[in-house]
């Protein structure tokens, strides 16, 4: 018997797809829709999500028999905030520049719906190490959505990936931008993020009939 179930595998592989936080569940659009003009953020973003809803829900797991629940949400609440604050300190430690265009929003974390949702649904009903894949999974569910919309929204508003030239230089006017293409301003704006994840949704539906029927 291998280290993960068919179950095991489903609770990474559903919120990959037929089951993901944002175009399924419509959960964390905000994150989506803020801080996605720039690649680099996203993936920050999406990892930094990774971290704190894979430990976060392992710990609430943990803590699961012994917490009153009276006090359920101030617990998760208080766990996640740590994990948030060790994001954030690292995030200044090695990334300065990167932490202070993310502001704001990588303490946001703590109230993603979609992190106090996974603590709620699954991590206070189940073991640590189902807890842990079901973390994993939505987290990165969430994170691969993130980079779709963080890819596109760079790559056609600024010309660039990563802070890299990749469709040429738009003021020597070589690569694309000799062919007469113009940078889309449009796309660093937050609601072409959400026309963006629009389309992302539509294309899953198109391809899974099942969904259309829901």
């Amino acid at each position: 018997m291998g280290l993960l179930s068919k179950k095991d595998v489903a609770l990474i592989k559903d919120p990959l797809a037929d089951d993901n936080p944002i175009t399924i569940q419509v959960l964390g659009i905000c994150s989506a829709l803020a801080i996605t003009a720039e690649l680099k953020a996203s993936i920050v973003m999406a990892i930094s999500v990774v971290f704190v809803l894979g430990i976060g829900n392992v710990v609430i797991s943990l803590m699961r028999n012994i917490i009153p629940s009276k006090i359920r949400i101030i617990v998760q609440l208080t766990v996640v905030a740590t994990l948030v604050i060790i994001v954030d300190q690292v995030l200044k430690a090695y990334s300065y520049e990167l932490s202070k265009t993310l502001g704001a929003f990588v303490g946001l974390i703590i109230t993603n719906c979609i992190i106090m949702g996974r603590f709620e649904a699954f991590a206070l009903g189940n073991g640590p190490w189902r807890s842990f894949l079901d973390g994993i999974g939505n987290a990165a569910g969430y994170g691969i959505i993130l980079i779709l919309v963080g890819f596109f929204r760079e790559l056609l508003g600024s010309g660039t990936l990563l802070g890299y030239k990749v469709l040429g230089d738009s003021v020597e006017k070589t690569g694309l931008y000799a062919l007469g293409y113009e940078n889309n301003g449009f796309m660093l704006l937050s609601p072409m993020a959400l026309i963006v994840v629009g389309i992302i949704i539509w294309v899953q539906r198109t391809r899974n009939k099942a969904l259309i029927e829901d």
